[in-house]
């Protein structure tokens, strides 16, 4: 009885082992390729639970998630103008027929890396020498970007592949042409600023120049006007006095006397030497009664 229960025991030990040994899961993020004597008999490409024939039979699943292929160290191309450039960039890609890509590569990531890199940096190349610095700089990336995705992406259908983007991440000139380059705009930079300060002064001169140009102009005016108010003014005057004179002669030469005493003998120390008869003293003299009208 111990025996046959032994035996029994083996027997369900060997059935649950070759039972593991005959099931295999493909998850949803993969595919797999089922192997007889090293030969492809299957491919797996839907998830679930699969059956294989233990010992003969055996499974290689591949990763089908999308990939990032970075280039860490930028790659140098030629312009069109025969310019260096330092050109960094990365690549989207997945694996899309696992036979072909078993077939192509070996199943192997880094030899399909090592491929793509090769495509990508030949199709580049190709590209810039194609394109001046401004057009690979910024005038044309996206148009650089998209070829390259459709050129990488027929190649890489050749080995199972396929390539979803091409993001140049970033274009710089070399450093010794960067130099000659910042010079260069330092020259641009500092022509502009002379034409600016020549054009400048010569508008500030011109303005200067209009400005005392009309500054002369109200000058002359004001004192054109100021002549004529003052003639207006002297001929008024001149008028009134020759009405008052003409109204009483006597006091009119009476008044201007006085005012030409005050301003005569304006100050204590002025002197006047004249002759007592001198028609200066007249009024100082005795006037007849009645010879000055009230």
């Amino acid at each position: 009885m111990t025996r046959h229960l032994g035996g029994l025991l083996i027997g369900l030990a060997v059935v649950v082992v070759t039972a593991a040994l005959s099931m295999y899961t493909v998850m949803q993020t993969q595919n797999a390729l089922v192997f007889q004597l090293g030969e492809v008999i299957a491919v797996r490409t839907h998830p679930g639970l699969y059956f294989k024939a233990p010992l003969i039979q055996n499974v290689r699943v591949f990763d089908t998630r999308i990939q990032t292929l970075d280039n860490n160290d930028p790659e140098r191309f030629i312009t069109s103008e025969k310019k260096p450039l330092l050109v960094d960039y990365f690549v989207k890609w997945r694996i899309v027929d696992v036979k072909q890509f078993y077939v192509s590569v070996g199943g192997d990531e880094r030899r399909a890396q090592v491929r793509l890199t090769q495509t990508v940096n030949d199709n580049l190349r190709a590209e810039f020498a194609k394109r001046t610095v401004h057009e690979a700089v910024s005038g044309e990336r996206e148009s650089i970007m998209e070829s390259m995705r459709a050129q990488a992406d027929r190649d890489a259908r050749q080995i199972g592949v396929q390539v979803l983007d091409v993001r140049i991440r970033r274009v710089e000139l070399t450093p010794e042409v960067t130099e000659s380059v910042y010079r260069r705009m330092e020259a641009e930079r500092k022509r502009v600023a002379n034409e600016l300060r020549s054009t400048g002064s010569g508008e500030a001169e011109t303005i200067r120049a209009d400005a005392d140009r009309q500054r002369e102009v109200i000058l002359a005016e004001a004192y054109r006007d100021a002549q004529r108010l003052k003639g207006a003014g002297d001929a008024k005057a001149s008028a009134i006095y020759a009405e008052a004179y003409g109204r009483n002669p006597e006091f009119y030469a009476f008044y201007r006397s006085l005012e030409s005493y005050e301003q005569g003998l304006k100050g204590k120390g002025d002197v006047l030497v004249l002759d007592p008869d001198s028609e200066f003293f007249r009024y100082f003299k005795n006037a007849p009664a009645g010879s000055v009208k009230r």
